[in-house]
C-alpha cells in the first residue's frame, strides 16, 4: 500500500440526498459551511490542502499551531470553518482565501482566526483507512481541542432529530456516514451521505446563456422588489428539461431593466417563474448553490 503521508490525494466524497433519516449503523454530523482541507502535519511540519489539492498553508498560518498536538506523522480530514457571532460564515472565509499579501493574511489570522473543525484521521505513522469509521474516532479522539483545532462531535442514530435541530438553528446540513465504513480516497458512495437545509423560493427567469457544454444552460434569476427587478443569481438547468423548451420559445426581448447586473445574456420577458432551492443567501443577495426545482 502507498504511503498516505507522501502522496498528494483528494479526499472521500459525499453523495446528496434529499432528506434525514435514522439508522443504527450510521453516525450524524453538523455540516459546516467551510472549506473542505486534509492537513499533513507532524512536530517539524504542515501542509494544508484543499479538496482540490490547492496548498493554503501560507493562507492560514494561525493553523501552524496543530503541530503542537501531534508527535507523530498525521493526516487529518475536516472543514476550515470562519465562525462569526458563534455560527459559521462562508462569506467571512471567503474574504480571507482571496487575501494575497502576507501581512493582511498574518493580521486577519490572528484578529479572525479560522478554525479546523476535525472529522476523521487517515494517518498516523501509519495509513488508517482500512480501518472502520468508527475506530478512526476512537484514534481522533486522543487529539485534543484547542483554540483552532476542534474536534467534530457526532451522534448515533437519530439523523431525523439533529436535522429539526439544525433546520431551527438555520444550520448548513447534516452528515450520516456508516459506521463501519473505511474511508475511499476521491470516491463518492452511500457510505457518506449529506442532506442539505436548503431554502426553496419562486423567482422570475430573465435571461439565459448557453454555456460551452451542449447540456445546459445559465438562467438567470430575478426578485421583485419595490416593483423592481433585482438579480439574484444564475442557474444551471438542463436542455432535456421541459423548462428549458419554455424558456427558449419565450418572447425574447432587447433588455430589461434589472438591478444588479451588467453582463451580457439573452433577455427574455419576465413571465415565466420557477421553484429555486438554495443554501443560503450571499452579503450582496445572491443566491449560494441554486437548483431549479
Amino acid at each position: 500500500m502507498k504511503d498516505l503521508f507522501k502522496e498528494d490525494f483528494q479526499p472521500m466524497l459525499l453523495k446528496e440526498i434529499d432528506k434525514p433519516f435514522n439508522s443504527k449503523e450510521y453516525i450524524y454530523e453538523l455540516k459546516l459551511d467551510g472549506e473542505r482541507a486534509l492537513i499533513f502535519v507532524n512536530e517539524d511540519s504542515i501542509v494544508v490542502k484543499t479538496r482540490n489539492k490547492k496548498n493554503v498553508t501560507n493562507k492560514f498560518p494561525e493553523l501552524e499551531s496543530i503541530k503542537k498536538i501531534v508527535n507523530k506523522d498525521v493526516i487529518f480530514d475536516g472543514e476550515i470553518v470562519a465562525f462569526f457571532d458563534g455560527r459559521p460564515n462562508f462569506s467571512e472565509l471567503a474574504k480571507r482565501a482571496h487575501l494575497k499579501e502576507q501581512s493582511k493574511i498574518k493580521y486577519q489570522s490572528q484578529i479572525k482566526p479560522v478554525t479546523f473543525v476535525c472529522f476523521d484521521i487517515l494517518y498516523e505513522n501509519k495509513n488508517l483507512i482500512e480501518l472502520p469509521l468508527e475506530k478512526r474516532k476512537e484514534i481522533l479522539n486522543k487529539y485534543k481541542d484547542t483554540d483552532v483545532f476542534v474536534k467534530n462531535k457526532y451522534i448515533k442514530e437519530y439523523g431525523k432529530e439533529l436535522f429539526r435541530e439544525i433546520r431551527k438553528l438555520n444550520l448548513e446540513g447534516v452528515i450520516a456516514k456508516k459506521i463501519d465504513s473505511p474511508y475511499l480516497i476521491n470516491e463518492r458512495s452511500s457510505n457518506w451521505l449529506k442532506i442539505k437545509n436548503l431554502k426553496r423560493e419562486e423567482f422570475y427567469i430573465i435571461g439565459y446563456k448557453e454555456k460551452e457544454s451542449n447540456y445546459v444552460i445559465s438562467v438567470y434569476l430575478a426578485e421583485e422588489n419595490n416593483k423592481s427587478l433585482v438579480f439574484v443569481g444564475k442557474a444551471s438547468l438542463a436542455k432535456k428539461s421541459s423548462l428549458y423548451q419554455k424558456i427558449i420559445n419565450a418572447k425574447h426581448i432587447e433588455k430589461i431593466q434589472v438591478l444588479g447586473i451588467n453582463e451580457k445574456f439573452i433577455y427574455i420577458k419576465p413571465t415565466i417563474k420557477c421553484f429555486v432551492s438554495y443554501l443560503e443567501r450571499t452579503p450582496n443577495n445572491h443566491l449560494r448553490q441554486p437548483i431549479i426545482k
